[in-house]
């Protein structure tokens, strides 16, 4: 479908559901309008591997996207769940989700350079550029990141990329929650090239990258068992796709967003902790209303991600004046409600 195609469908002005992959589908509110299938507005546009920028369309799949950075040595390091290769480029930013290394290399919104989207009267509109001095001022398209769509139909994106490591290596320790929330902690003060942690079932893995000699001095000082490359490669991906058993099952999946330093929260159900603390899965189907005042007095906030009794919302309600900030950008971007409706939030 072409662009002018997509916009005879937005000026129609009945909400769309917009929708490429469908690897996400589980995620935020109900789908809810007509099918506005973009899966064909896909291919890279642009790849310049020296200035570490790619653009590419909305419906490039990551997986596609990763074979072409991979064979000049760079890579994609927020590290989006591919979700067994459905996930396209528009569709990780729309949700705006990272994996393993967001802790250490930062989150998606920070590597988006550039956007190019059609609102809600059918202008196609362009935000940022393709490096990062262009960046300026108000950077809209760092808005589309976890937006579910609901802002635009997201045409193209262009995407900072870095250099994969030269080197890596997973320790493994054996430690209670408790201890493993301390000891991660202590290290994220320290110089040491760590770009990955989780915590299950009183593991804790630790994944380091960078050089050679940096990888080699790390694991000499953390200590630990070191996990055969390729069982660790495997665990990473596994993790980074919710393929590990954690995530399997259909009980009902938290993701909780606290401080690193909070401690154990004592919640009923299955726990797997990652990017140093700061990210906590918990499987198991607690009050709503209680959990969500848990995480708000440790500093926080609870996620419905997947499943569950969605009554109570997906998201935890924002404040009156965020609340405000949403309503008007929908009211700039998509002054009819096309696009998404109740995706991101029951009114917008």
């Amino acid at each position: 479908m072409s662009i002018e195609a997509f916009r005879e469908r937005i000026l129609k002005r009945t909400p769309l559901c917009i929708r490429s992959g469908g690897s996400k589908d589980f995620y935020g509110g109900s789908l809810a309008g007509e099918l506005l299938d973009v899966s064909a507005h896909r291919g890279i546009v642009t790849y310049e591997p020296t200035e570490l920028v790619v653009t590419a369309r909305a419906a490039t799949p990551l997986a596609e996207l990763g074979s072409a950075l991979a064979e000049r040595g760079q890579w994609l390091a927020f590290e989006p769940p591919s979700f067994q290769g459905a996930a396209t480029l528009g569709g990780a930013l729309a949700a705006g989700l990272s994996g393993p290394g967001r802790a250490s290399y930062g989150a998606m919104r920070d590597f988006v350079l550039g956007a190019k989207v059609l609102d809600g009267e059918g202008r196609v509109l362009t935000f940022g550029g393709q490096v990062m001095k262009n960046v300026a001022g108000f950077d809209v398209s760092r808005l589309m990141a976890g937006s579910l769509g609901t802002l635009g139909l997201i045409l193209e994106v262009s995407i900072k990329v870095l250099p994969l490591p030269v080197a890596q290596a997973t320790l493994r320790f054996q430690l209670p929650l408790d201890q493993a929330l301390e000891t991660m902690n202590h290290w994220a003060g320290r110089p040491l090239p760590i770009t990955a942690t989780a915590w299950e079932g009183q593991r804790l893995l630790v994944r380091l990258a960078g050089a050679e000699a940096a990888v080699r001095d790390a694991c000499g000082t953390l200590g630990g068992e070191r996990v055969p490359d390729g069982e660790a490669a495997d665990y990473w991906v596994a993790l980074r796709d919710q393929r590990h058993p954690f995530f399997a099952g259909d009980a009902p999946l938290w993701r909780l967003s606290l401080p690193s330093t909070a401690t154990p929260l004592d919640l009923p159900g299955d726990t797997l902790i990652e990017w140093g603390g700061a990210q906590r899965w918990l499987r198991g189907d607690p009050d709503p209303v209680a959990l969500r005042e848990r995480a708000r007095r440790a500093g926080g906030h609870a996620t419905l991600f997947r499943g569950g009794d969605r009554a109570t919302g997906v998201f935890t309600p924002l404040p009156a004046p965020l609340a405000v900030i949403h309503r008007r950008l929908k009211a700039v971007f998509d002054p009819h409600g096309v696009f998404n409706p109740g995706r991101l939030l029951p009114d917008l």
